[in-house]
């Protein structure tokens, strides 16, 4: 009866990896066709599917995790892949910042020269912005990759064993302060541009209150439906941030509910905001039905 928790919350994981797997592949799929058939794809679209596909890895990462706290899989397994995991994690983040960023310099309206410079380039600067992404993660990479070791026994001592102080802890405490540093970057690039879409669409909503109720109630209810769907974009991203921060927090071991939770937490962030990308999306909505109804009539 004691693991009944535990199961519970790992087959909630499992469910959540599934849900991500199914709605990321969708994004990767439709815009995987549309450029065999258009022969080119739009800026938005490989955003959305590099985005997708790093969300695929960090899924298998996630769940992978899950199968070490249940002692399913090797850690040190997971200590060594530690630079694999890092890179996955620091390309989702920035690919993930940058799609906010695109739908702030798209849609918020701001009277300001560099915002106005954004608006205009913004599309031919995504697959640059990719690229720095991906750069960006393969430096960090290498710059941690010299203290893998440190990292990893630190992982796997704090894993087995509670309450426990040692050099390798000690010295962990640098690389953990460098890479709260790399990740706060994209978390202040998300906000700015999180804030200014915000505030730009309360006002646009504002100013919808003042037009006639016949002629305002359709442009009005999609500007709330945008807002909201930001406002969920920042509760999910920030999530992202939390289960980590929580599980550094924690005194850990094989099996417990805690990390199993901090997991969960973790994994709806890019489950969650997948399907939002989709419900948003009229190309991948139309699709996604065009699926699970050939599914249905299929069976």
């Amino acid at each position: 009866m004691q693991d009944s928790p535990l199961i519970i919350t790992f087959v909630l994981v499992l469910m959540q990896f599934l849900l991500g797997i199914l709605a990321n592949s969708i994004i990767v799929v439709v815009n995987g066709i549309g450029l065999i058939k258009q022969k080119k794809m739009a800026p938005l679209d490989l955003l959305l599917s590099c985005l997708a596909l790093s969300r695929i890895c960090l899924q298998v990462t996630i769940l992978h995790f899950c199968l070490t706290v249940l002692s399913l899989t090797d850690l040190f397994m997971l200590s060594r892949n530690f630079v694999t995991y890092l890179f996955v994690s620091e390309s989702e983040l920035w690919l993930a910042t940058w799609l906010g960023v695109f739908y702030c310099a798209k849609i918020a309206n701001v009277s300001h020269p560099f915002f106005f410079w954004l608006k205009m380039r913004i599309t031919k600067l995504v697959p640059w912005l990719i690229l720095g992404s991906l750069l960006f993660a393969s430096a960090t990479c290498v710059l941690h990759s010299n203290y893998v070791w440190i990292i990893s026994q630190n992982f796997s001592v704090a894993f087995v064993f509670k309450n426990i102080v040692s050099p390798v802890k000690e010295k962990f405490a640098l690389q953990f302060f460098l890479l709260t540093v790399e990740v706060s970057i994209p978390l202040l690039i998300f906000l700015a541009a999180g804030l200014l879409l915000v505030f730009s669409l309360g006002r646009h909503t504002q100013q919808m209150r003042n037009v006639a109720a016949g002629a305002g109630d359709t442009p009005r209810s999609a500007s709330i439906q945008a807002m909201l769907s930001v406002l969920s974009f920042f509760i999910l991203y920030f999530s992202r941030f939390t289960a980590p921060a929580l599980l550094s927090l924690e005194n850990f071991q094989f099996g417990s509910l805690n990390v199993l939770f901090f997991a969960l937490m973790f994994g709806t962030y890019p489950s969650a905001h997948s399907v939002i990308l989709i419900l948003g999306n009229p190309k991948l909505k139309q699709n996604a039905k065009k699926f699970f109804l050939h599914r249905k009539c299929c069976q």
